[in-house]
């Protein structure tokens, strides 16, 4: 009866994981869907009231892929999806004169654009577009209508799409990277969580277990440098430049102090890894307090509370190994450091001054000044942006004190603890 009901709880709580993840994805992706769903309707009608006596689904196919990207990326994406239109519909047309039978019809229009997409250098997405519109023009379509009018509704379904993502429903950049960084910070936790346990344990097969979650550690790393692609493509292509760029550069930063911390992260993961199996045991606590302090952040960015409370901890957490002695080896001495980076990094991203660091490492500056998180702004075109945020912190730009509201707490001092 007792694994009975180990077994129940242990399935009860794997269900609520998954019921919690399904709807995280939910809640960060229905407003997305709901937009491609509207646009794809009014597409339809559209492309229905502007040409008679046919069947205008292009426009909505076209609407509902051009919107089915990142916030950041849909204007170019319906551009890109255009594009593959266009030359499906070409290549369909053209097929279609040969008045060959249904299936060689078929086979060479969407050669034809496959070809045509390649030839071009098209991204990948160009090129299955330009695929899927041949088959459909072919196989679904045939001669019962003339080209131009397909042509017309995907333009229809293409400028819908442009309209939601560029005036109607503009990307918050800001946003979409604040969540990237959460993710990144969720996942760098976890990662450093795995290799703490890993740590803790014993033969080779936790050694191999530890280096394969290592090259994990690179995917958020990735992630967040094609986000900061996107967003200066973002910049560059959309209606966001018609307003403040800024919001977004300084996101813009801090996800490039952000890819600093993951590569620290990484350093101090590859350093571990190299070590004999006592000083592995000692790490143990060093690497899940900074996974804590990473989860920390993850649960609540945008408080500076939160923020306080993550470089106080990271502080502790590297003050709890100590400094290295000149006679150490060199994995040591690296391991050292790379506590040291770990906590630098985190210190930055929190937006202590860079000159500061070393002063509040050494414990020369108590009290250093972490300001607020940027605001998330709502428009990306509109230069005055409400402040909607808790009354302290509008307080903070009068300066830290502690008779404020809002001003940052004491640090403890760093005082380096005893010889290893």
């Amino acid at each position: 009866m007792a694994g009975l009901r180990a077994r129940t709880r242990d399935l009860r709580h794997r269900i609520e994981e998954t019921a919690a993840v399904v709807r995280d994805r939910l809640t960060a992706h229905t407003w997305s869907v709901v937009q491609a769903a509207l646009a794809a309707v009014i597409a339809w009608a559209i492309a229905g009231g502007l040409v008679q006596d046919h069947s205008p689904f292009f426009a909505p196919i076209a609407a509902v892929i051009a919107l089915n990207a990142a916030g950041g990326e849909r204007g170019s994406n319906a551009v890109k999806l255009l594009a593959g239109v266009f030359i499906g519909i070409g290549a369909g047309e053209l097929a279609l004169a040969l008045r060959f039978d249904e299936l060689v019809t078929m086979s060479a229009a969407t050669l034809l654009a496959m070809l045509v997409a390649v030839a071009i250098n098209a991204e990948r997405i160009v090129i299955g577009q330009a695929a899927a519109s041949a088959i459909l023009t072919t196989i679904f379509i045939g001669g019962g209508s003339p080209g131009i009018d397909r042509l017309v509704d995907a333009l229809i379904g293409a400028g819908v799409a442009l309209v939601f993502s560029q005036l109607l429903f503009p990307a918050r950049l800001v946003a979409l990277l604040r969540r990237i960084e959460v993710d990144a910070l969720g996942e760098m936790s976890g990662m450093l969580t795995g290799v703490a346990q890993a740590l803790d344990e014993e033969g080779d097969v936790s050694s191999q277990q530890m280096v394969n979650r290592l090259g994990d550690l690179s995917r958020p790393m990735a992630e967040l440098s094609r986000a900061r692609e996107a967003s200066m493509t973002t910049i560059r292509l959309s209606t966001i430049r018609w307003g403040d760029p800024q919001p977004v550069l300084d996101e813009d930063e801090i996800i490039e102090r952000l890819i600093l911390l993951a590569e620290s992260c990484l350093f101090l993961c590859r350093s571990t890894a190299a070590m004999g199996a006592h000083e592995r045991r000692e790490l143990v606590p060093i690497v899940s307090g900074m996974a804590d302090v990473l989860g920390i952040l993850a649960d609540d960015l945008s408080s500076r509370e939160a923020r306080e409370q993550a470089v106080e901890q990271a502080l502790m957490t590297a003050r709890m190994y100590g400094p290295g002695r000149p006679d150490d080896d060199q994995v040591t001495q690296a391991t050292h450091l790379a506590v040291e980076m770990v906590a630098t990094d985190i210190m930055l991203f929190a937006g202590i001054r860079f000159e500061e660091v070393e002063e509040v490492l050494q414990g020369d500056l108590e009290d250093p000044r972490i300001p607020p998180p940027p605001g998330v702004p709502w428009l990306p075109w509109l230069r005055w942006r409400p402040r909607l945020g808790p009354v302290r912190d509008r307080f903070a730009r009068w300066g830290p004190g502690p008779h404020r509201p809002g001003a940052p707490r004491r640090l403890g001092r760093w005082r380096p603890g005893p010889p290893r």
